[in-house]
């Protein structure tokens, strides 16, 4: 098979996998196709900080007097202003295709600047700040991942349905415990190895070894109350073991919001109260903006794995160091 013909395939590939995952997620949550921007003004605070240290590009913008921009790093805030322009009741959401550019992402198989996700929105009542709703809105993505998992088996002739029936939820605490040893990406893949499909709770806390499993901004997941089992964190990853690269494989991060009290607290556990000050923030913290849960799932992610695809590039047009897609090509990986 020619390198076109190949892609041409992977191309049709891709198109069945979005649809049909976009459409098994938007009804088990009940969310809205939405539009969404690609950039937000700066001194709104709307951006994702990610880990407090990556840079977004940014550009001014002539027709508002020269005010900076920034292109997303992901619409995590973004969202739940919309839920509240919207009106959109609880237990309904939405959903958008979100673009972002993330420049100072490191080069892997598994990384570009660019970023494709289903960004997802859902509002919830405030008795619904629990691990149990949590867990429950993890089932469902998760089954939407299986049941797309099981279309695209139909579909295309060699690939079998991989994922276990449920999906295995661990704290990160409970995983440094049980591998004191390891890194965090190293507890991941070993859980993953064990379990197939798992949710790791607690992302973004200290953990009793001062460190966190890994980093979160603290204004979008509260990764700092206490849950019903006693445990710090109402947020998460959602990793699958991938048998093709032999290793743990994020498809999600997504969690609970904060609370306006959270929010605070967060704020202050990284040193940037300043921060409460910014539009978004502050209507947070008045009450102004309804309780949620929230994530983004990787569109490339979930692509290069129902596809059991090698590297990210195979599922999107990227930009790679030079001479990485001739050098590729010998490897039998064809990048759009």
């Amino acid at each position: 098979m020619s390198a076109t013909t190949e892609i041409l395939k992977t191309e049709r590939a891709i198109a069945l996998v979005k649809e049909k995952f976009e459409k098994e997620l938007s009804g088990r949550l009940g969310l809205l196709k939405v539009s969404s921007p690609i950039a937000v003004m700066e001194k709104t605070g709307l951006n994702d900080e990610l880990n407090g240290i990556e840079k977004p590009v940014n550009f001014r913008v002539r027709h508002t007097n020269g005010s900076p921009a920034v292109i997303v790093h992901s619409l995590a805030k973004w969202k739940r202003l919309r839920l509240k322009e919207l009106e959109i009741p609880e237990g309904e959401g939405i959903v958008t295709d979100m673009r972002a550019l993330r420049p100072e992402e490191d080069y892997t198989p598994l990384h570009s600047i660019y970023v494709d996700q289903w960004d997802w929105e859902q509002h919830i009542s405030s008795s619904d700040r629990t691990l149990s709703c949590l867990r429950e809105t993890v089932k469902r993505i998760y089954s939407a991942l299986r049941e797309t998992e099981e279309a695209v088996g139909r579909a295309i002739p060699g690939i079998e349905p991989i994922l276990p029936k449920d999906i295995h939820f661990v704290h990160a605490e409970e995983l440094l415990q049980r591998y004191p040893d390891l890194t965090p990406k190293q507890r991941e893949a070993e859980i993953a190895r064990e379990h197939g499909a798992v949710f790791i709770t607690g992302i973004g806390g200290e953990l009793s070894d001062g460190k966190p499993h890994d980093g979160r901004a603290p204004d979008y997941d509260d990764w700092s109350s206490f849950n019903e089992e006693g445990t710090l964190g109402l947020n998460g990853d959602i990793i699958v073991w991938n048998p093709v690269l032999e290793d743990a494989f994020e498809i999600s991060s997504m969690g609970i919001r904060v609370s306006p009290e959270s929010l605070k607290k967060q704020l202050e556990i990284r040193a940037c109260p300043q921060k409460a000050a910014y539009p978004f923030h502050k209507l947070l913290i008045e009450g102004g903006l309804p309780q949620s849960i929230g994530g983004g799932i990787g569109q490339s992610r979930v692509c290069m794995f129902m596809l059991r695809k090698r590297h990210i590039g195979e599922v999107q047009v990227g930009i790679w160091p030079d001479g990485e897609k001739e050098r590729l090509v010998s490897e039998g990986i064809n990048l759009l």
